[in-house]
């Protein structure tokens, strides 16, 4: 059985769910986890930049790419694109959040540690937590390959046009967070965060996500208690660019505006960023909402009542 951190016991308490250790955390990969990962055609990878703050990037490669050739080691087998930001922090030694998601089947793991090797062949992952997280807030989709001709990185200090439309439409996010220094239990971490176009709030360079009720681990909202710098990933699902936003968090422990299904919401302002055109050889098919969309809400009808 696994210990939360200091802080995951903190948000836990903040949020009336204490649950002290939980056996689903795990020092090693059980089979049908490492299984799991080797039938992926992309993953999402967090880590931490020179100056401590969460980078997230997204891995892809013919399913299989990814192997486990033990319980405690993921062995991914692609090769960093030089263009990625994130790319250079992916070094041995560096913490490593690891998420599988499969859009098609909701199915998700996540799999936290330290990169032990990078050669031009991808990079080996030690394992040192393991666990499974439900399929709540996950859009069905398909995915295809897509061979795409990626376009320049346009490095961001505010969020332009076109990364705000984005962020409007989306229905899915995905959070890297790691815990303050220190902590043993701690480290990098990525999460999904998942809703009806519109659960995302946008006021300038403030974005603010409500927390819907999850697995009541608290992983995110723990690491952001310690460490409140994050990044967000966010898809374009149809033309494979990638948007990547480093910022700061707030929580906000006394609700949501009156979001539907939201307990509780931390908002996300945005200090500098990244555009990847055509960084992702894939192609997702239109979303099946997730069942459980129907028991929340979007800012625009918040706001009207």
């Amino acid at each position: 059985m696994a210990d939360f951190h200091a802080d995951e016991l903190i948000a836990q308490a903040h949020a009336g769910h204490v649950l002290g250790g939980t056996p689903a955390i795990r020092s090693f990969m059980p089979d049908q986890h490492r299984l799991f990962f080797a039938g992926l055609p992309y993953l999402l990878i967090g880590t931490a930049d020179a100056a401590g703050a969460p980078v997230a990037t997204l891995l892809t490669g013919a399913p299989g790419f990814v192997q486990s050739p033990d319980a405690t080691h993921l062995a991914i087998a692609a090769a960093l694109d030089p263009a990625d930001p994130a790319a250079e922090f992916l070094v041995p030694g560096a913490e490593a959040g690891i998420l599988g998601i499969d859009l098609a089947t909701r199915r998700r793991n996540r799999a936290n540690g330290r990169i032990v090797r990078r050669d031009g062949t991808g990079l080996t992952v030690a394992v040192a937590q393991s666990f499974g997280n439900c399929p709540q807030y996950i859009q069905r989709r398909a995915v295809e390959p897509a061979p795409r001709q990626p376009g320049p990185t346009e490095i961001l200090t505010a969020l332009d046009a076109e990364a705000g439309a984005l962020i409007d439409g989306a229905d899915t996010l995905f959070v890297a967070t790691r815990s303050r220094d220190g902590l043993r239990e701690g480290g990098a971490d990525i999460s999904h965060r998942g809703g009806r176009p519109g659960f995302v709030r946008r006021r300038g360079d403030v974005l603010t996500v409500p927390d819907f009720s999850g697995n009541r681990y608290f992983n995110t909202l723990g690491n952001l208690i310690g460490e409140p710098r994050a990044a967000l990933l966010i898809l374009d699902f149809a033309s494979g660019d990638l948007l990547v936003l480093q910022g700061r968090t707030e929580i906000d422990w006394t609700g949501a505006a009156g979001l539907l299904g939201s307990q509780r919401s931390w908002s996300f302002t945005v200090t500098s960023g990244w555009r990847r055109r055509g960084a992702v050889p894939l192609r997702w098919s239109e979303p099946e909402p997730a069942p459980q969309l129907a028991r929340t809400g979007i800012w625009a009808e918040a706001e009207r009542v």
